[in-house]
């Protein structure tokens, strides 16, 4: 029983790998909480520029949005270049 964390781009750079799986039952909150806790400071701050998406749409609850299993949770960091 899982919560699959996907990480892209700068995401992925920023914390080594590009997917991590979690318990399910908490928080998205939680889940982003503990990512930064892991993944360090780098992580963090992309996460705060990046879209957070929870089964491919934006979470129903925002941050509250309690996490089942099976559910993908994708960090999405804005795209730059031209």
């Amino acid at each position: 029983m899982t919560v699959r964390l996907r990480l892209f781009a700068r995401a992925r750079e920023a914390a080594g790998t590009g997917e991590a799986m979690r318990a399910p039952g908490g928080t998205l909150a939680a889940l982003l909480d503990d990512a930064r806790v892991t993944y360090g400071a780098d992580f963090a701050a992309v996460l705060e520029r990046s879209r957070v998406w929870v089964n491919g749409d934006d979470p129903v609850d925002g941050l509250a949005t309690v996490l089942a299993d099976g559910d993908e949770v994708a960090v999405l960091p804005p795209v730059s270049g031209g």
